[in-house]
């Protein structure tokens, strides 16, 4: 599989598009005024301290403060003055604690930014820091060793454990988690990464040393810095770039991380769009809409609700050849991919709840779900399946750190506020009705002039007419109707004259 990494810079946001085979597969944003904080290190003031809940929360400078469970607290101990043993006894002793015994109002702490602020809730925190460099993940505050789960072969998990451990005993502690780009890399790449990484600790506490809290800490790479750390590898095609100030910088960070991709960093010239060449736009306006057509006809739609995604396959179309099940079977198969494809395309998150059409047999739904299993493997955010039921519902987790692309761009409606849905023209009039028999004693005798939306206009004058004639029988003068175009639906006026 072939992937190009698409970019477009201009002075407010970057845009970029990760296409697998040429198709678009993630989209990322990112805007200067508006830049995402996760990974961030703060030093933070406790303003609240929660026993109820084994949590508190921390001001880190934000709009709302932030949330740090009981299980994210690390408590640093004094090593020089206690024995190894001693040591291990007090860190237990420590995790045990809780929260009222391990943090006040009024202290200072030092914590990373796990997951955004989304919606109405603050950022989740936690005092366990982790910085991730090329090949490696350091973890100044545990004494772990660890393999992404993506590597898979046995013996190169067993190299990798053995390499990274004598890399944490030369430093003197601190954890380490070799990322999937580490796969077949020598010692020499993860000692380069380990020093960069504790160089970066280093100058971190130091400037908590000094600042008085709340203070930014630790800044995260820029967007496309990110990119290019995480995904650079061989079948990266080509990283086209439209900002001649963005193609310098990516350019130099690819020389330093792998020379000889450089090549494959290229400037953008055409006459078109560089995000309009390459589908990115189009794709971005279908990530919005709540409709997905399948290239078989049928369709899935997605929801996004304040606590689940809910996903529904629908045949549309799709009527098949063969039998009902085989039908059936292969608009759950088409649908799979593509709604892999909307998960990473909208950076969907937490539990999602997929509906698939109904099938008879029980092998049927294994393969559609081995399909699922298949498609996720490609998706870099961790996710788990959690049941699959008799009525076709299959549940997953999917790793969310921050705002999914629908809530980076958009606002909720003022009209509707989330919900989706506007009172009908039918449901419009029979409000009419009533607002004007609660005026009656006022305007009984007095014409009236009903101020409404156009389409509410149109009903009056045909289907709803009835409406109209009962409201000059009440009245018992004319009732007139004027469309007004900047009315919203649900909006009406009633004029007596």
């Amino acid at each position: 599989m072939n992937r190009d990494l698409i970019v477009s810079s201009t002075p407010q946001e970057t845009k970029a598009a990760l296409l697998e085979d040429g198709i678009v597969s993630e989209i990322f944003i990112e805007r200067d005024a508006h830049r995402g904080i996760a990974g961030y290190v703060y030093k933070g003031l406790v303003t609240r301290v929660l026993p109820g809940m084994q949590s508190a929360f921390v001001d880190l400078g934000l709009e709302r403060d932030a949330f740090l469970h009981v299980a994210d607290v690390f408590e640093e101990l004094p090593e020089n003055l206690l024995t190894p043993e001693e040591q291990a006894a007090a860190a237990a002793q420590s995790r045990n604690a809780p929260i009222e015994e391990r943090l006040k109002e009024g202290q200072e702490v030092l914590v990373q930014v796990l997951k955004e602020p989304l919606g109405t809730k603050g950022a989740r925190i936690t005092s366990h820091v982790s910085l991730p460099g090329r090949y490696l993940v350091f973890m100044p505050t545990v004494e772990h060793v660890g393999v992404s789960r993506k590597i898979t072969d046995e013996g190169e998990r067993r190299r990798l454990k053995t390499t990274l451990k004598e890399i944490r005993q030369e430093r003197g502690g601190g954890g380490f988690i070799a990322r999937t780009a580490g796969q077949g890399r020598s010692r020499e790449d993860f000692e380069r990464d380990s020093l960069y990484l504790g160089r970066t600790w280093d100058e971190t506490r130091a400037r908590a040393l000094r600042e008085r809290a709340p203070a930014l800490l630790y800044r995260e790479l820029s967007l496309v810095q990110r990119l290019v750390r995480d995904i650079l590898s061989d079948d990266i095609a080509s990283i086209r770039l439209d900002s001649e100030r963005e193609f310098r910088r990516t350019l130099d960070l690819v020389s330093q991380l792998q020379p000889e991709l450089g090549p494959r960093v290229r400037l953008w010239n055409g006459s078109e769009s560089i995000l309009d060449e390459h589908g990115v736009t189009t794709e971005l306006e279908r990530a919005l809409r709540s409709k997905v057509w399948l290239p078989s006809g049928g369709y899935i739609v997605i929801n996004q609700t304040e606590a689940l995604v809910a996903i529904d396959v629908n045949t549309g179309r799709f009527v098949g050849k063969k039998t009902l099940e085989e039908t059936l079977l292969r608009a759950n198969l088409d649908a799979v991919k593509e709604i892999v494809r909307q998960i990473r395309l909208r950076d969907l998150g937490g539990i999602i709840v997929v509906d698939f059409i109904d099938m008879e047999e029980r092998k049927s739904g294994q393969k559609v779900l081995a399909a699922l299993e298949q498609e996720l493997k490609r998706d870099r955010s961790p996710s788990k399946l959690l049941s699959v039921n008799e009525f076709g519902l299959v549940i997953l987790t999917r790793k969310r750190v921050k705002q999914s692309l629908e809530r980076t761009l958009c606002q909720t409606c003022p009209y509707c506020t989330g919900s989706g849905m506007i009172k009908s023209v039918a449901t419009v009039c029979s409000e009419i009705y009533e607002e004007v028999r609660k005026l009656l004693p006022e305007v009984r005798g007095q014409r009236l002039v009903l101020r409404v939306n156009p389409d509410v206009a149109r009903a009056l004058a045909s289907d709803e007419a009835a409406v109209l004639k009962e409201l000059a029988g009440l009245v018992d003068r004319e009732v007139s109707v004027q469309g007004d175009p900047l009315l919203h639906q649900e909006q009406f006026d009633v004029v007596p004259m």
